[in-house]
């Protein structure tokens, strides 16, 4: 029987928008990395005031490339330019539909002459292979898929392991590693250092404000690397970030990882969605907040929105080319972070504990409870943007979200209220209780939020096109 695809589902569903409401996939799980190995406030401080390990082995897809058309096909997909890309750099690299809408984004890696790496979310490597099996590139590809969200005890092997070495403290900790120095490595350029004895790939990167490496090998040697890592950050207190933590420290950083792919509707994308199975990410994603809409279109952003737009170069041919230049110059909703009113948090937390209306549950850290947030943010009844990504920063000690508003309301300090919950009791997702919506008090804040990353990290990176 032929496998059912995305655009199967889709008929079948009747309405895009109402089927990624209601779907049954559940939490968006960071898997198999333990959720903490102290606690997650203590791991959360520790990349502020210390040093971390990261582990990122487990919850992105790596897609190889390598042929002779492999630049070309990445040229002609994503917004960035190529024209300076070269051997050992790396950037962040963004593809859009032919409307012009965020398909998703990841860290492209040009590793050596004709061979790269895209690594992460499902949706920028799906369209990547799509197009490497279609588009009669000569490129060969290779899919290391992100671990299962619940293995079941089964064995999990992956292609790499990828660790970022974090914080204030963490040059203290590669320099011990390298034997004595810190290996001289330009931001987002890669090079080598050396750990317990073996000469290991590096990315010049950060993702706590201060710049660290994120280095990667033969995922057999991941217990052997972390193991020199740990060792050699004891006198620096290094402290291995778990699951739980892990996701929160872009609500300091400032990037939205999860917007709904824009591939649902268009007849230029009709062929996309007959290649992608229903059970694939995009058949099963699940789209949770008060903003409801019955045009999944309602939920799509372009690149200027994401702050993405000093990315998009328009000194070549790219799909969604032509719909961006007709966005370039006008007036785009601002990628902003929201400080919620902590006595309201506290009263919706309080409702568990009291007789009345129990309110949607703010898991901590993490408040997100689908793979894409989308709450209404509003001023004078008025649906002025959405809140994306939500969790709770103990360095800060504030309730946050990342999200775009349009850009009259951009400005640092504008009041706004964050619509909490679900209308109606709630959509059928595994992950809602039966709850009522609560009106949230919060204040537009820069982007990145923590002035820590504001002031010392590399211009462009996270906050380019965002309110500050």
């Amino acid at each position: 029987m032929p496998q059912q695809t995305l655009e199967d589902a889709l008929q079948a569903a009747g309405n895009p928008a109402a089927m990624v409401r209601n779907s049954q996939i559940g939490a968006y799980i960071y898997p198999v990395v333990a959720p903490e190995f102290s606690n997650w406030r203590d791991e959360q401080r520790a990349w502020r005031d210390g040093c971390v390990l990261f582990d990122q082995s487990h919850h992105m897809v790596n897609f190889f490339m390598e042929g002779p058309d492999a630049l070309k096909m990445l040229t002609e997909l994503g917004i960035n330019s190529m024209s300076n890309f070269a051997v050992d750099r790396a950037k962040q690299y963004v593809p859009c539909s032919y409307d012009g809408y965020v398909i998703g984004d990841g860290i492209l890696f040009y590793l050596a002459d004709q061979q790269f790496v895209f690594v992460g979310r499902a949706p920028a490597a799906n369209w990547l292979q799509f197009h490497s099996e279609t588009g009669g590139y000569k490129v060969t590809t290779r899919y290391d898929d992100r671990s299962p969200s619940r293995p079941m005890g089964r064995p999990v092997v992956r292609a790499l392991y990828r660790y970022q070495i974090q914080g204030p403290k963490a040059n203290e900790v590669i320099a011990k590693l390298n034997g004595g120095s810190a290996p001289n490595i330009r931001f987002f350029n890669m090079g080598h250092i050396t750990i317990a004895g073996r000469q290991v790939r590096a990315l010049r990167h950060g993702m706590a404000g201060a710049p660290g490496l994120e280095v990667w090998g033969p995922y057999e040697e991941a217990d052997e690397i972390r193991t020199a890592i740990l060792e050699a950050g004891k006198d620096a207190g290094i402290v291995p970030v778990g699951a739980r933590a892990y996701a929160t420290n872009t609500l300091e950083s400032g990037w939205i990882p999860s917007p709904l792919p824009g591939v649902y509707t268009g007849d230029k994308m009709k062929a996309y969605r007959q290649w992608l199975p229903a059970a694939g990410y995009e058949g099963t994603a699940s789209v949770g907040g008060s903003f409801v809409s019955s045009n999944i279109e309602d939920y799509y952003v372009t690149p200027f929105e994401m702050g993405y737009g000093t990315f998009a170069k328009f000194d070549h041919d790219f799909i969604g080319r032509e719909a961006l230049e007709k966005m370039q110059g006008k007036a785009h909703r601002r990628k902003v972070t929201f400080e919620w009113n902590g006595q309201d948090v506290t009263t919706i937390m309080a409702s568990m504990y009291e007789d009345g209306p129990i309110y949607k549950y703010i898991d901590m850290p993490n408040a997100n409870y689908s793979s894409s947030s989308y709450d209404s943010i509003i001023v004078d009844g008025k649906v002025v943007g959405f809140s994306m990504f939500a969790g709770y920063s103990y360095n800060e000690r504030r309730q946050l979200s990342l999200g775009i508003v349009d850009e009259e309301f951009a400005t640092p300090g504008t009041e706004v209220t964050l619509l909490w919950g679900e209308p109606d009791g709630g959509t059928h997702k595994t992950t809602v209780e039966r709850h009522r919506q609560f009106e949230i008090r919060a204040i537009v804040a820069p982007v990145p939020y923590a002035r820590e990353v504001r002031e010392s990290y590399h211009s462009g990176w996270r906050s380019a096109g965002a309110a500050t």
